[in-house]
């Protein structure tokens, strides 16, 4: 999901790291991928086994929205020494202050879809769905609807996918699972109601893995005030 022109151009508006962003969406209830933010190349080996191979590294800061394109994201890790080269690269390709290194499970799975939250001036916080992945841009296959809505509303914001065919069994893998996937959109409307301050919410990609689970693999929050990341958490 592009960043909105208010979001741009509001002077005071800052992002938490992914791995905050992540927390914040755990609180709601929302699956995230099992990763560990770590300081050292010792921690990330640890870290690397103790989730299990393949992991993922990426490079951790708030300054980052876009760490792929940095060069800040090694996949497919798959031993020790894949870990700690990993690591050096990262630390060696950025120049930003980082919060320290994320550890993560690599998602297996060819399904990807994007969920988003944003704050317009007229309705007030929005949640968007759509086709995932490097196709977001390209297709442009997203709904929307204002929170907060219910469960029928969820599922019909899945229902509107032109590429809801996907969320069926696809070429061996399960159907995904659609209750998690309106659990997240109904949570993602619930942040936005209960924090004021937030801006907008990126999650993209939202995995399915080839048992239709879904976790979020990437996340940004971004906020328009110096609140200063006292948001509020589900209850």
């Amino acid at each position: 999901m592009q960043l909105s022109k208010q979001s741009e151009i509001e002077n005071s508006a800052w992002a938490l790291s992914e791995y905050e962003s992540k927390k914040l969406l755990a609180e709601y209830g929302i699956p995230v991928t099992e990763e560990v933010l770590v300081q050292s190349r010792d921690q990330a080996v640890a870290a690397a086994k103790r989730i299990g191979f393949p992991v993922v590294l990426k490079a951790c800061s708030p300054e980052l929205m876009h760490k792929s394109e940095a060069g800040c994201v090694e996949l497919s890790l798959t031993s020790d020494d894949d870990v700690a080269h990993a690591y050096d690269r990262i630390l060696s390709s950025v120049s930003v202050e980082l919060e320290g290194v994320l550890v993560a499970e690599m998602v297996a799975g060819a399904r990807e879809l994007v969920l988003g939250l944003t704050r317009e001036p007229q309705f007030g916080p929005c949640v968007m769905l759509g086709l995932g992945g490097v196709m977001t841009e390209i297709f442009k296959d997203t709904v929307f609807r204002v929170a907060p809505f219910d469960r029928v509303e969820a599922e019909d914001m899945v229902s509107e996918l032109k590429s809801k065919a996907m969320l069926n069994a696809f070429r061996g893998e399960r159907p995904a699972d659609i209750k998690t996937i309106c659990q997240c959109l109904i949570s993602l409307g619930k942040i936005g109601l209960d924090n004021p301050d937030i801006f907008e919410i990126d999650v993209n990609p939202l995995k399915i893995d080839n048992d239709g689970r879904v976790k979020a693999v990437d996340a940004l929050v971004i906020f328009g005030t110096e609140a200063g990341g006292k948001y509020a958490k589900a209850n």
